[in-house]
């Protein structure tokens, strides 16, 4: 029976969500959502916003698994705390719709994804598509990094990636 997976590659300004089919061997694209916020809102404004589109998210496709990107590059404090309480918001989101959440890094995801941990945005973008089966075109990147990060959930979850 295949499992719907649900990778989240967050940030305040632009968070991607990814939408996957789990089968043993394969994993197929369902959907993928972007959550733009207006930078002159207020923060909890604008992770209202982002909240209500994972939750959206959640209960258009009911997935049975969730994933976030676990950032640890920021280029300074204040934007780390802001991604921080972005990440925190999100995973209170899941975890408040029942579903189980689990946290890669970039590193493992594109480690999964590319099979080289250093890999560039162009060759986790291919290898998604090809992972896939199909063109994801001119997606926005946060949304081909939420992708990614379901797939990793789902070679994890058939075994065929340990973290």
């Amino acid at each position: 029976m295949p499992e719907i997976v649900m990778g989240v590659d967050p940030g305040l300004n632009c968070t991607g969500i990814g939408i996957v089919q789990v089968w043993p061997g394969k994993v197929e694209y369902v959907a993928h959502r972007i959550v733009r916020t207006d930078s002159k809102e207020t923060l909890p404004q604008r992770l209202a916003v982002i909240c209500s589109g994972v939750r959206e998210a959640v209960d258009e496709f009911k997935p049975s698994y969730s994933a976030v990107e676990d950032v640890f590059y920021s280029v300074n404090v204040k934007s780390a705390m802001l991604l921080g309480q972005t990440r925190g918001a999100i995973i209170a989101t899941l975890l408040s719709s029942g579903l189980e959440v689990r946290e890669f890094t970039a590193l493992q995801i594109k480690k999964a994804v590319v099979g080289y941990g250093k890999a560039d945005k162009s060759q986790v973008k291919h290898m998604v598509e090809i992972l896939l089966g199909r063109k994801i075109g001119n997606v926005p990147m946060d949304a081909t990094d939420a992708l990614a990060c379901g797939i990793c959930l789902g070679l994890n979850l058939t075994g065929r990636f340990v973290s």
